[in-house]
């Protein structure tokens, strides 16, 4: 499925969970906090800003932020909680659109940032590989670009099997199945209830091992700062199950 066709207009009608699920005070809070302390009081880019879950409230806490949005029926969602003039958005591709004109220039961003595993959203390497070159290219000099990526969760597959059940709760059950050739990853969102009838939702990604992830950091002329394993800070380690990675520009 092209990514136009996941992020559709009934996904981003379902997107917002407020209070709950990646909406959570404990989740959102601290994710808030740690992108106000890097943009240090100057504006702020994020990749992929959806319905705004992230950037509405740091803009609230003062933080100029502007975006940059492939799905138009997410954008929709976002405009019913900010206006351009708040929040100026450019419909496009991370991995290669620019910036709204009315944001700050390309070259002058303290900040860019990407979270919730959004570039394993891009499906080829290369394409992975031009979004850090993109935020590279929106960097001011000692600017920031932070991804907050799960860690690939290979070591859970049985012997010989492409899938496993990565959560199992009431009215939901997720199964991600593999292809370690190209790195990819299909999660498949099963949603069900009393009755017979189940409702699936599938995202494909390209899984990316922390490693690789500082190489392509490394060809766009950025370096690895920090990686924690949330955003509190907590140490990084080879159990953590996702991390935050903040690199850094030249100066």
């Amino acid at each position: 499925m092209e990514q136009e066709e996941i992020w559709d207009a009934v996904t981003a009608r379902a997107y917002d969970t407020p209070g709950t699920g990646m909406f959570a005070p404990d989740v959102l809070d601290p994710t808030v906090d740690r992108l106000a302390e890097l943009a240090d009081g100057g504006p702020a880019l994020e990749f992929a800003i959806g319905t705004g879950r992230v950037a509405v409230p740091l803009a609230g806490r003062g933080v100029p932020v502007a975006g940059i949005e492939l799905s138009r029926p997410m954008l929709r969602q976002l405009r019913t909680k900010a206006d351009e003039a708040a929040i100026p958005v450019t419909i496009g591709d991370m991995a290669t659109a620019t910036a709204p004109p009315s944001a700050a220039a390309p070259g002058t961003f303290p900040l860019v940032y990407l979270v919730f595993n959004t570039i394993s959203n891009l499906l080829t390497q290369k394409e992975q590989v031009a979004c850090f070159r993109n935020a590279a290219r929106h960097l001011a000099p000692g600017g920031r670009f932070v991804i907050e990526l799960w860690v690939p969760e290979l070591r859970k597959l049985p012997p010989g099997r492409p899938g496993v059940v990565c959560r199992s709760e009431e009215g939901y059950l997720l199964v991600d199945t593999y292809d370690v050739l190209r790195q990819h990853v299909v999660s498949h969102h099963f949603h069900f209830d009393e009755s017979r009838q189940a409702r699936l939702g599938r995202t494909p990604h390209r899984y990316i091992w922390p490693a690789e992830l500082d190489l392509m950091a490394q060809l766009a002329g950025l370096s690895l700062e920090s990686r924690h394993a949330d955003w509190l800070g907590a140490e990084f380690t080879a159990d953590s199950r996702s991390h935050v990675s903040v690199y850094r520009a030249g100066s």
